[in-house]
């Protein structure tokens, strides 16, 4: 199998890498191991057994082995350790790599974060610019860019178990669940909500769930790093904006598995959705790579016109629309218009399925396949 070198930067110093299952944690860390490293796999389940019941043994395996770092994988599944760690980075001054799914064990046993002595990194899917020539746009729409399913040789396959292994192990596995039947009637009926506003109200209604179980379901879904919100971007907003968020499941593949198809489904409005999904997984994962002072933002005015992402910092304002099409009519551009009428500031991109760089107005027209092997180019670019 091909080793896919990945761009996440990390710190000098002891950090957090969560992720979602199957991004490529342990296979990342394991490249930064040295002879001076101490290994400890909590997937493993002699190593969880033993220092689940005697956290304080990492004193001892420290004091035996004199490692220069530490490398914890699946640290949440012993929250009771980071006491330990935090005691040892305190007075032995070590570095720690502590890998995790979810930080919401750890913080839901009463476990600190350490107190700001080790940073927080993320690891996301695959991206576009990392896999190079092996990037296929077509098939990361049907089955997204989880390492774990793209590097497989039956990615359909790997891809429902992926979802079924969630069901069980991440959620199942740590309590977080009452009842399954109602979170799977949530997972399908969240799927429609993919690349749009979230109304908790009517999730409710379709999935005949309470509201504040709804609002739990969300929360889990975040945590599990298997879903994100975007606010509405509101800065000294000239007209009155939306309220509500957007709801994106994190892999555009995840989203291809829930989301259920019968005869009476369009095409279109299965492939608009997993097209923008694409484009936003992509912008997370180069904002917290590359620019990590910028937010990610959506707009929508109360007259209806909206703009799918809006990246803003302290050096950086853009506003990206991607649209479904390989034809640009005016209509596309109304959206764009607009947030360019409030704010001249900001740099304009349309991303559409067309061949050709082009440009309408003051809005720069580009193919999304284009832009998602190199959108970092394109964005400061798009600023000078």
């Amino acid at each position: 199998m091909k080793q896919i070198k990945r761009n996440i930067r990390v710190p000098e110093g002891s950090f957090f890498l969560f992720g979602p299952r199957g991004t490529g944690k342990s296979t990342f860390v394991k490249t930064m191991l040295t002879r001076k490293s101490l290994y400890l796999d909590f997937l493993d389940p002699e190593t969880f057994r033993t220092f689940s019941a005697f956290p304080e043994l990492l004193i001892r395996t420290v004091d035996a082995t004199n490692p220069e770092q530490v490398v914890i994988d699946e640290i949440q599944k012993v929250p009771q350790i980071i006491d330990v760690v935090h005691k040892l980075i305190e007075e032995r001054g070590i570095r720690f790599i502590m890998t995790g799914s979810s930080a919401r064990k750890l913080k839901k046993s009463g476990a600190g974060m350490l107190g700001g002595r080790a940073a927080l990194c993320t690891m996301h899917p695959f991206t576009a610019w990392e896999l190079g020539s092996s990037f296929s746009f077509e098939r990361s729409l049907q089955t997204g860019l989880i390492p774990i399913v793209e590097q497989s040789a039956d990615r359909g396959g790997t891809l429902s178990s992926y979802v079924t292994m969630y069901l069980r192990e991440e959620i199942l596995a740590e309590g977080l669940l009452r009842n399954l039947g109602s979170f799977s009637r949530f997972l399908e009926m969240i799927s429609f909500s993919h690349g749009s506003v979230l109304n908790v109200s009517n999730l409710s209604r379709e999935c005949q769930i309470g509201r504040n179980i709804v609002t739990g379901y969300l929360d889990i879904m975040e945590d599990l790093l298997l879903a994100y919100r975007l606010n509405v971007f509101d800065k000294r907003a000239k007209r009155k904006t939306a309220s509500h968020p957007k709801f994106y499941l994190f892999d555009n593949g995840l989203y291809r598995r829930l989301r259920v198809r019968g005869p009476l489904d369009i095409e279109s409005e299965i492939s608009g959705p997993a097209l923008e999904g694409l484009v936003g997984q992509h912008l997370r994962v180069l904002i917290d790579y590359s620019m990590p002072e910028v937010q990610l933002r959506y707009w929508r005015s109360m007259a209806g016109n909206e703009v799918d992402f809006i990246l803003y910092g302290p050096d950086h304002f853009s506003a990206i629309e991607v649209k479904n099409t390989k034809v640009i009519r005016p209509s596309d551009c109304r959206g764009l218009t607009s947030f360019g009428d409030d704010y001249p500031e900001a740099s304009l991109f349309l991303l559409y399925r067309g061949n050709l760089p082009q440009w309408y107005n003051q809005i720069r027209v580009l193919p999304v396949e284009s832009f998602l092997r190199d959108p970092l180019s394109y964005l400061k670019t798009g600023l000078q």
